[in-house]
Protein backbone atom coordinates (compact mmCIF):
# COMPACT_ATOMS: atom_id res chain seq x y z
CA UNK A 1 0.00 0.00 0.00
CA UNK A 2 2.72 2.21 0.83
CA UNK A 3 4.77 2.16 -2.18
CA UNK A 4 1.52 2.31 -4.43
CA UNK A 5 0.66 5.63 -2.44
CA UNK A 6 4.26 6.99 -2.87
CA UNK A 7 4.12 6.10 -6.60
CA UNK A 8 1.17 7.67 -7.01
CA UNK A 9 1.94 10.76 -5.40
CA UNK A 10 5.22 10.55 -7.36
CA UNK A 11 3.58 10.24 -10.40
CA UNK A 12 1.24 13.54 -9.66
CA UNK A 13 4.36 15.41 -8.67
CA UNK A 14 6.06 14.87 -12.17
CA UNK A 15 2.50 15.52 -14.22
CA UNK A 16 1.63 18.51 -12.16
CA UNK A 17 5.41 20.24 -13.00
CA UNK A 18 6.02 18.74 -16.56
CA UNK A 19 3.82 18.52 -19.73
CA UNK A 20 3.77 15.92 -22.21
CA UNK A 21 4.79 13.14 -19.88
CA UNK A 22 5.41 9.67 -21.53
CA UNK A 23 3.63 6.66 -19.40
CA UNK A 24 5.33 3.90 -18.21
CA UNK A 25 5.78 1.59 -20.73
CA UNK A 26 3.40 -1.01 -21.68
CA UNK A 27 5.10 -3.85 -21.19
CA UNK A 28 6.57 -2.52 -17.80
CA UNK A 29 3.14 -1.58 -16.56
CA UNK A 30 1.53 -5.25 -17.86
CA UNK A 31 5.03 -7.01 -16.00
CA UNK A 32 3.96 -5.31 -12.69
CA UNK A 33 0.00 -6.13 -12.93
CA UNK A 34 1.27 -9.42 -13.59
CA UNK A 35 3.01 -9.38 -10.72
CA UNK A 36 0.26 -8.08 -8.23
CA UNK A 37 -2.15 -11.05 -9.18
CA UNK A 38 1.13 -13.94 -8.28
CA UNK A 39 1.04 -11.24 -5.05
CA UNK A 40 -2.66 -12.38 -4.54
CA UNK A 41 -2.51 -15.71 -5.39
CA UNK A 42 0.32 -16.43 -2.95
CA UNK A 43 -2.03 -15.42 -0.54
CA UNK A 44 -4.91 -17.67 -1.07
CA UNK A 45 -4.09 -20.53 1.62
CA UNK A 46 -5.29 -24.14 1.18
CA UNK A 47 -6.34 -24.15 5.06
CA UNK A 48 -8.70 -21.18 3.58
CA UNK A 49 -9.55 -23.03 0.56
CA UNK A 50 -10.87 -25.93 2.87
CA UNK A 51 -12.34 -23.54 4.75
CA UNK A 52 -14.17 -22.48 2.04
CA UNK A 53 -16.08 -25.25 0.70
CA UNK A 54 -17.06 -26.47 4.22
CA UNK A 55 -18.65 -23.16 4.98
CA UNK A 56 -19.65 -22.64 1.63
CA UNK A 57 -23.33 -21.73 1.78
CA UNK A 58 -22.70 -19.14 4.54
CA UNK A 59 -19.45 -17.85 3.17
CA UNK A 60 -21.52 -17.41 -0.46
CA UNK A 61 -24.24 -15.15 0.94
CA UNK A 62 -21.67 -13.08 2.98
CA UNK A 63 -19.81 -12.18 0.48
CA UNK A 64 -22.89 -11.39 -1.80
CA UNK A 65 -24.01 -9.31 1.41
CA UNK A 66 -20.76 -7.39 1.22
CA UNK A 67 -20.27 -6.88 -2.23
CA UNK A 68 -24.03 -5.35 -2.86
CA UNK A 69 -23.45 -3.10 -0.04
CA UNK A 70 -20.73 -1.79 -1.62
CA UNK A 71 -22.37 -1.33 -5.10
CA UNK A 72 -25.23 -0.13 -3.73
CA UNK A 73 -22.76 2.67 -2.33
CA UNK A 74 -20.65 3.04 -5.49
CA UNK A 75 -24.16 3.86 -7.46
CA UNK A 76 -24.68 6.31 -4.92
CA UNK A 77 -21.39 8.20 -5.57
CA UNK A 78 -22.23 7.51 -9.38
CA UNK A 79 -25.12 10.33 -9.13
CA UNK A 80 -22.75 13.11 -8.78
CA UNK A 81 -22.48 14.50 -12.24
CA UNK A 82 -18.21 13.95 -12.49
CA UNK A 83 -18.44 9.81 -11.71
CA UNK A 84 -19.70 7.44 -14.34
CA UNK A 85 -21.72 4.21 -12.72
CA UNK A 86 -18.39 2.43 -13.46
CA UNK A 87 -16.11 4.38 -11.90
CA UNK A 88 -18.38 4.81 -8.71
CA UNK A 89 -18.74 0.57 -8.67
CA UNK A 90 -14.73 -0.05 -8.60
CA UNK A 91 -14.13 3.00 -6.34
CA UNK A 92 -16.04 1.60 -3.64
CA UNK A 93 -15.92 -2.03 -3.90
CA UNK A 94 -15.23 -3.51 -1.02
CA UNK A 95 -12.22 -5.86 -1.42
CA UNK A 96 -8.80 -5.90 -3.70
CA UNK A 97 -7.89 -2.61 -3.63
CA UNK A 98 -4.90 -3.45 -5.68
CA UNK A 99 -6.10 -5.58 -7.88
CA UNK A 100 -9.00 -3.35 -9.12
CA UNK A 101 -6.92 -0.59 -9.07
CA UNK A 102 -4.58 -2.37 -11.67
CA UNK A 103 -7.74 -3.26 -14.12
CA UNK A 104 -9.90 -0.28 -13.57
CA UNK A 105 -8.37 1.46 -16.39
CA UNK A 106 -8.69 -1.67 -18.61
CA UNK A 107 -12.71 -1.80 -17.90
CA UNK A 108 -13.43 1.80 -18.34
CA UNK A 109 -13.32 3.42 -15.40
CA UNK A 110 -10.99 6.75 -14.17
CA UNK A 111 -8.42 4.65 -12.21
CA UNK A 112 -7.61 8.08 -10.52
CA UNK A 113 -10.49 8.64 -8.92
CA UNK A 114 -10.58 4.63 -8.10
CA UNK A 115 -7.02 4.60 -6.73
CA UNK A 116 -7.34 7.37 -4.71
CA UNK A 117 -10.97 6.23 -3.05
CA UNK A 118 -9.77 2.66 -2.91
CA UNK A 119 -7.21 3.89 -0.62
CA UNK A 120 -9.03 5.98 1.21
CA UNK A 121 -11.66 3.07 2.23
CA UNK A 122 -8.65 1.18 2.88
CA UNK A 123 -7.60 4.22 5.64
CA UNK A 124 -10.88 4.47 7.30
CA UNK A 125 -11.29 0.77 7.76
CA UNK A 126 -8.09 0.78 9.73
CA UNK A 127 -9.02 3.75 12.00
CA UNK A 128 -12.31 2.35 12.91
CA UNK A 129 -11.58 -1.33 13.12
CA UNK A 130 -9.59 -0.73 16.57
CA UNK A 131 -12.19 1.94 17.63
CA UNK A 132 -14.85 -0.75 16.76
CA UNK A 133 -13.34 -3.40 18.28
CA UNK A 134 -12.40 -2.42 21.67
CA UNK A 135 -15.72 -0.37 21.94
CA UNK A 136 -17.90 -2.94 21.12
CA UNK A 137 -16.52 -6.30 21.86
CA UNK A 138 -13.79 -5.67 24.32
CA UNK A 139 -11.72 -8.55 23.60
CA UNK A 140 -8.54 -9.76 25.74
CA UNK A 141 -5.38 -9.15 23.60
CA UNK A 142 -2.56 -11.99 23.13
CA UNK A 143 -4.87 -14.70 22.68
CA UNK A 144 -3.35 -15.86 19.90
CA UNK A 145 -0.55 -15.55 16.74
CA UNK A 146 -0.81 -15.37 13.11
CA UNK A 147 1.55 -18.18 12.22
CA UNK A 148 4.68 -16.95 11.38
CA UNK A 149 5.78 -17.36 7.83
CA UNK A 150 8.91 -19.98 7.12
CA UNK A 151 9.02 -18.34 3.27
CA UNK A 152 12.62 -18.50 2.32
CA UNK A 153 13.70 -15.83 -0.79
CA UNK A 154 15.25 -18.54 -3.05
CA UNK A 155 11.80 -20.53 -3.40
CA UNK A 156 10.01 -17.59 -3.14
CA UNK A 157 11.62 -15.95 -6.17
CA UNK A 158 11.19 -19.29 -8.10
CA UNK A 159 7.32 -19.04 -7.25
CA UNK A 160 7.61 -15.62 -8.16
CA UNK A 161 9.29 -16.20 -11.42
CA UNK A 162 7.57 -19.27 -12.45
CA UNK A 163 4.01 -17.44 -11.51
CA UNK A 164 4.50 -14.91 -13.88
CA UNK A 165 6.10 -16.44 -16.79
CA UNK A 166 3.50 -18.82 -16.94
CA UNK A 167 0.82 -16.16 -15.96
CA UNK A 168 1.78 -13.84 -18.98
CA UNK A 169 2.41 -17.32 -21.50
CA UNK A 170 -1.67 -18.16 -20.70
CA UNK A 171 -2.46 -14.57 -20.97
CA UNK A 172 -1.19 -14.78 -24.46
CA UNK A 173 -3.57 -18.19 -25.10
CA UNK A 174 -6.59 -16.16 -23.24
CA UNK A 175 -6.64 -12.56 -23.96
CA UNK A 176 -9.56 -11.42 -22.41
CA UNK A 177 -9.59 -8.16 -20.34
CA UNK A 178 -7.86 -8.69 -17.21
CA UNK A 179 -6.39 -12.01 -18.07
CA UNK A 180 -3.08 -10.23 -17.16
CA UNK A 181 -4.34 -9.96 -13.72
CA UNK A 182 -6.37 -12.90 -12.81
CA UNK A 183 -4.81 -15.39 -15.26
CA UNK A 184 -1.21 -15.31 -12.48
CA UNK A 185 -3.66 -14.66 -9.70
CA UNK A 186 -4.78 -18.75 -10.27
CA UNK A 187 -1.94 -20.03 -11.03
CA UNK A 188 -0.13 -18.32 -8.42
CA UNK A 189 -2.83 -19.73 -6.06
CA UNK A 190 -2.61 -23.35 -7.37
CA UNK A 191 1.29 -23.37 -6.77
CA UNK A 192 1.58 -21.62 -3.57
CA UNK A 193 -1.44 -24.80 -2.47
CA UNK A 194 0.89 -27.38 -4.43
CA UNK A 195 3.59 -26.89 -1.71
CA UNK A 196 6.22 -27.34 -4.47
CA UNK A 197 8.16 -24.14 -3.09
CA UNK A 198 7.18 -24.41 0.53
CA UNK A 199 5.64 -21.47 1.96
CA UNK A 200 5.55 -18.71 -0.23
CA UNK A 201 5.47 -14.75 0.29
CA UNK A 202 6.70 -13.25 -2.86
CA UNK A 203 9.61 -10.66 -1.17
CA UNK A 204 8.53 -7.55 -0.11
CA UNK A 205 11.28 -5.44 -3.31
CA UNK A 206 9.95 -7.52 -5.85
CA UNK A 207 6.35 -6.03 -4.23
CA UNK A 208 7.49 -2.60 -3.84
CA UNK A 209 8.26 -2.15 -7.37
CA UNK A 210 5.52 -3.68 -9.12
CA UNK A 211 2.98 -1.24 -6.73
CA UNK A 212 5.04 1.51 -7.14
CA UNK A 213 5.14 1.20 -11.21
CA UNK A 214 1.33 0.59 -10.85
CA UNK A 215 0.95 3.96 -8.65
CA UNK A 216 3.34 5.74 -10.75
CA UNK A 217 1.11 4.93 -13.84
CA UNK A 218 -2.01 6.35 -12.25
CA UNK A 219 -0.13 9.16 -11.04
CA UNK A 220 1.05 10.35 -14.37
CA UNK A 221 -2.47 11.06 -15.55
CA UNK A 222 -3.49 13.71 -13.54
CA UNK A 223 -4.21 17.20 -14.11
CA UNK A 224 -5.07 20.22 -11.75
CA UNK A 225 -8.52 19.59 -12.80
CA UNK A 226 -8.86 16.05 -11.97
CA UNK A 227 -7.31 16.38 -8.92
CA UNK A 228 -9.83 19.08 -7.56
CA UNK A 229 -12.77 17.11 -8.91
CA UNK A 230 -11.48 14.56 -6.50
CA UNK A 231 -11.08 16.75 -3.85
CA UNK A 232 -14.63 18.20 -4.16
CA UNK A 233 -16.00 14.40 -3.97
CA UNK A 234 -14.11 13.06 -0.97
CA UNK A 235 -16.88 14.27 1.56
CA UNK A 236 -19.49 12.06 0.36
CA UNK A 237 -16.64 9.60 -0.41
CA UNK A 238 -16.69 9.32 3.35
CA UNK A 239 -19.75 10.00 4.23
CA UNK A 240 -20.77 6.31 2.12
CA UNK A 241 -17.57 4.61 3.46
CA UNK A 242 -18.77 5.21 7.11
CA UNK A 243 -22.73 3.89 6.40
CA UNK A 244 -20.53 1.01 4.31
CA UNK A 245 -19.14 -0.34 7.30
CA UNK A 246 -21.65 0.08 9.73
CA UNK A 247 -24.28 -1.85 6.79
CA UNK A 248 -21.51 -4.86 6.78
CA UNK A 249 -21.13 -4.73 10.57
CA UNK A 250 -24.66 -5.16 10.52
CA UNK A 251 -24.35 -8.26 8.41
CA UNK A 252 -22.08 -9.54 10.90
CA UNK A 253 -24.24 -9.34 13.44
CA UNK A 254 -26.41 -11.40 11.62
CA UNK A 255 -23.98 -13.64 10.87
CA UNK A 256 -23.28 -14.12 14.42
CA UNK A 257 -27.16 -14.58 15.44
CA UNK A 258 -27.69 -17.29 12.49
CA UNK A 259 -24.29 -19.10 12.88
CA UNK A 260 -22.24 -20.50 15.61
CA UNK A 261 -20.04 -17.66 14.90
CA UNK A 262 -18.93 -15.21 17.92
CA UNK A 263 -19.68 -11.92 17.47
CA UNK A 264 -16.36 -10.46 16.79
CA UNK A 265 -14.75 -13.17 14.34
CA UNK A 266 -18.55 -12.14 12.02
CA UNK A 267 -17.75 -8.68 12.39
CA UNK A 268 -13.90 -9.05 11.04
CA UNK A 269 -15.17 -11.35 8.38
CA UNK A 270 -17.52 -8.52 6.79
CA UNK A 271 -15.31 -5.30 7.43
CA UNK A 272 -14.59 -4.29 3.67
CA UNK A 273 -11.27 -4.31 3.59
CA UNK A 274 -8.26 -3.70 5.67
CA UNK A 275 -7.00 -7.39 5.59
CA UNK A 276 -3.54 -7.38 6.59
CA UNK A 277 -4.93 -5.35 10.18
CA UNK A 278 -8.24 -7.68 10.11
CA UNK A 279 -5.89 -10.56 10.50
CA UNK A 280 -3.58 -9.32 12.81
CA UNK A 281 -6.98 -8.50 15.39
CA UNK A 282 -7.81 -11.47 14.78
CA UNK A 283 -5.03 -13.49 15.61
CA UNK A 284 -4.53 -10.81 18.76
CA UNK A 285 -8.04 -11.52 20.11
CA UNK A 286 -8.01 -15.41 20.37
CA UNK A 287 -10.89 -15.36 17.29
CA UNK A 288 -11.23 -17.81 13.94
CA UNK A 289 -8.35 -16.16 12.13
CA UNK A 290 -9.10 -19.09 8.99
CA UNK A 291 -12.80 -18.29 9.09
CA UNK A 292 -12.30 -14.75 8.43
CA UNK A 293 -9.39 -15.53 6.02
CA UNK A 294 -11.97 -17.66 4.11
CA UNK A 295 -14.90 -14.98 3.65
CA UNK A 296 -12.60 -12.41 2.94
CA UNK A 297 -10.22 -14.35 0.39
CA UNK A 298 -13.53 -15.47 -0.88
CA UNK A 299 -15.08 -12.20 -1.85
CA UNK A 300 -11.61 -11.03 -3.07
CA UNK A 301 -11.13 -13.42 -5.84
CA UNK A 302 -15.23 -12.97 -6.42
CA UNK A 303 -14.93 -9.52 -6.76
CA UNK A 304 -12.00 -9.41 -9.15
CA UNK A 305 -13.82 -12.25 -11.63
CA UNK A 306 -16.95 -10.45 -11.49
CA UNK A 307 -14.89 -6.98 -12.42
CA UNK A 308 -15.28 -7.42 -16.38
CA UNK A 309 -18.62 -8.58 -16.01
CA UNK A 310 -19.91 -5.49 -13.61
CA UNK A 311 -17.91 -3.30 -16.44
CA UNK A 312 -19.91 -4.30 -19.48
CA UNK A 313 -23.39 -4.06 -17.48
CA UNK A 314 -22.76 -0.59 -16.04
CA UNK A 315 -21.59 0.65 -19.50
CA UNK A 316 -24.54 -1.11 -20.82
CA UNK A 317 -27.38 -0.26 -18.88
CA UNK A 318 -27.69 3.19 -19.63
CA UNK A 319 -25.51 6.74 -20.78
CA UNK A 320 -22.85 6.96 -18.02
CA UNK A 321 -21.65 9.92 -16.89
CA UNK A 322 -18.22 11.41 -17.06
CA UNK A 323 -15.10 11.05 -14.67
CA UNK A 324 -12.89 13.16 -14.24
CA UNK A 325 -11.06 14.72 -16.67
Amino acid sequence: MIALIAGLFLGMVIALLTHDVPPVPEQVFRLAQAMIGAIIGAGISLDSVVRMGRDAPTIALVTLATIGVSLVAGRLLALRGDVSRVTGAFALIAGGASGVTVVARDLGADDRVVVVVQYVRVLVVLLTLPVVTTLVFHPATGQGTLAASDAQVGPSLAYAAIALALGLLATKLLPFTTSVVLVPMVIGAALAASGWFGTVVVPAPVQWVAMGLIGLQVGLRFTRSSLASIARMLPAVLALLIGMIAVTAAVGSLLAILTPVDGLTAYLSTTPGGLPAVLATAADSGSDVTYVMAIQLTRLVVIMLMLPFLSRWLRGSGPAAPSGT
